[in-house]
């Protein structure tokens, strides 16, 4: 059975990069979801925000209870509701054609609230993944999640900060699990993650070669923050994924391409560095003259996320 999802194209700098990742690639707008069920605009929190809605889809083929991975979107965090889009460029569907459950899930915007509000909705919305698992025929004895660019931001954060809820860091704490939602005893955890070009240190982006100013005061990341990056470089810090890479961070593989103008390659080579320092368990995968979403999201590499999040399920699962 096919299900209709809407989308929201947002016109402002990511600078349409929804739009730019589609007509690259030649891809049309994200129609139709092949699955078997579906559930859509389900409220994770219950207070009817658009930025706390997520979708649920079945794999069409086997029998449930499914293992999940949780996809979420690039925006530059200004969207609150694209979480169609991890249905472009047949991203979320070949994870359903494997036998993985997807959870789209939006995520409050910049201009909602700044940081940590995002991480926040998507701690809430795994919690009540694993709250309502039988009802949607979820198995969350395996939970990945990847997104790309702010999503995969979001989705390494998820990963490197998995089991904390307060970190200190330059003077000042921070709440990386503030409990929203109806099920704060859940979980939200995941096993593994699938990083696609996510910035990860926001403060070195522009000297790393990046084709427009991330330090400018209404930049991306500026926004995301609430101030100015380099004015507020301790704020920035509690924002970047890469000032929690510890050992115990769970496994992690990232795509980046050489030829990225937003998101320069640099980013993802420093969080592989900072983890394999760490001794975490990651591989990074550089794609020559890939962009911001074109050479990168396509069949060889979602092959690729497949087979580790495959790898990292029978490992969960044999335990």
């Amino acid at each position: 059975m096919k299900y209709l999802i809407k989308m929201k194209l947002i016109y402002t700098l990511p600078f349409l990069l929804l739009l730019f990742m589609a007509k690259a690639q030649n891809t049309p707008i994200p129609g139709p979801v092949e699955s078997s069920k579906a559930w859509i605009d389900l409220d994770y929190v219950g207070d009817n925000h658009i930025g706390h809605k997520l979708d649920i889809f079945l794999p069409k083929e086997g029998k449930g209870p499914f293992p999940v991975i949780v996809t979420v979107y690039g925006s530059a965090w200004f969207s609150n509701s694209s979480k169609s889009q991890c249905f472009l460029n047949d991203f979320g569907q070949t994870l359903l054609r494997n036998g993985y459950a997807v959870v789209s899930v939006n995520h409050r915007s910049s201009r909602d609230a700044i940081w940590p509000a995002q991480i926040h909705d998507i701690k809430a919305a795994i919690r009540y993944i694993r709250a309502n698992a039988d009802q949607f025929s979820l198995d969350t004895r395996f939970l990945g999640i990847s997104g790309y660019s702010s999503g995969g931001h979001l989705s390494t954060m998820a990963g490197v900060t998995s089991g904390l809820e307060e970190f200190v860091l330059g003077g000042l704490e921070i709440s990386l699990d503030n409990k929203i939602g109806k099920h704060p005893e859940m979980d939200s955890s995941v096993d593994a993650v699938v990083d696609w070009f996510g910035p990860t240190d926001f403060l070195i982006m522009d000297s790393c070669g990046s084709s427009f100013s991330h330090d400018g005061a209404d930049s991306p990341e500026s926004t995301l923050v609430g101030g100015p990056i380099q004015e507020n470089k301790a704020k920035v810090a509690l924002a970047n994924p890469i000032s929690y890479v510890k050992k115990e961070n769970p496994p992690m593989l990232i795509f980046h391409g050489t030829a990225d103008p937003l998101v320069p390659h640099c980013e993802s080579e420093k969080l592989y560095e900072a983890q394999q320092k760490a001794g975490a368990v990651s591989r990074l995968v550089i794609v020559p003259e890939g962009g911001h979403g074109p050479g990168v999201m396509i069949e060889k590499y979602y092959d690729e996320m497949v087979a580790f999040f495959n790898q990292q399920k029978s490992k969960n699962l044999t335990r």
